[in-house]
């Protein structure tokens, strides 16, 4: 097992952002899904030890990052966090913004240091964009030197807050090779669903800071069988319905009306349904 959440919950004044949570990570790349202030951003953080929890026990690597300051630290060494959002200081090259990062996470041997910063580049695509200075990249490849310091080190665990957020489709798919083909645990949280569906071995849904769905996509998608469907009407209480690029109306959930026939479901699909079983309980 590669990390641990035990009965964690996080509150803020009266705030509750996430309720008592246990969840068990082993290793292979998990999609965390959820609306808006679901409280996924505070388990990630939670887990990564920037934010620490109001009651429960959290552990990575065997370390327990709610124990000892040496335990916390020697966690943390395993830890590879992107958050959503990176402040970039002012002035440095995309290599200095990695190496600077490689000394706080004390890669005291120059040499090894300089050489995983340039392995990291590489992985990200941005061996030529070494020399160029942070301010004068684009915000994909922002976003991608983001992901790069994620990288230092190989981490056992590996947290992105959303890290397709400025990605063209080409780039995304690039991602999605480097991150299925590595060692260790991979959490993302996402609103991509595509990603999810193309890349993670498990779904972790969260809404109202509970958890609302742990297991595989498949099971995630068998959730939502035969309640999807395509035709000339959509269905009467549909959750969602669109028109598709052939004319014919998706409508997910509902009553199908005459002449829709039932469809295979996606992973938006059945994350749509289970939002709306949510909602529907909680006003109940």
């Amino acid at each position: 097992m590669t990390a641990e959440l035990v009965n964690v919950s996080k509150t803020y004044g009266r705030t509750v952002a996430l309720h008592p949570t246990t969840l068990h990570f082993e290793a292979g790349v998990v999609g965390l899904l959820g609306p808006n202030g679901a409280g996924k951003t505070t388990m990630l953080r939670v887990l990564s030890s920037a934010l620490a929890p109001s009651t429960g026990t959290v552990g990575v690597a065997g370390h327990a990052v709610t124990g000892t300051h040496a335990e916390r630290t020697a966690a943390r060494r395993r830890i590879g966090y992107l958050p959503q959002e990176v402040v970039f200081p002012r002035g440095m090259t995309a290599f200095g913004f990695l190496d600077y990062i490689a000394v706080l996470k004390e890669w005291a041997d120059t040499a090894r240091r300089h050489e995983e910063v340039r392995r990291v580049l590489d992985l990200v695509g941005l061996a030529e964009r070494a020399t160029v200075k942070v301010k004068a990249l684009s915000g994909g490849q922002r976003r991608r030197l983001a992901i790069a310091q994620a990288l230092l080190g190989d981490p056992a665990l590996l947290i992105l807050d959303e890290p397709t957020t400025g990605l063209d489709p080409e780039q995304r798919a690039s991602l999605r090779g480097l991150l299925s083909g590595r060692p260790g645990t991979v959490l993302i949280s996402t609103h991509q669903t595509e990603d999810v569906s193309a890349l993670c071995d498990r779904v972790v849904v969260l809404d109202g800071g509970r958890v609302r769905f742990d297991g595989t996509v498949p099971e995630l998608l068998a959730t939502a069988a035969g309640r999807v469907h395509q035709g000339p009407e959509p269905s009467a209480g549909a959750v969602q319905t669109w028109r598709t690029g052939t004319g014919q109306i998706r409508s997910v959930g509902g009553r199908p009306a005459a002449g829709a026939s039932a469809v295979e479901p996606t992973v938006e699909d059945a994350y749509l349904l289970l939002r709306s079983a949510d909602v529907q309980g909680a006003v109940a």
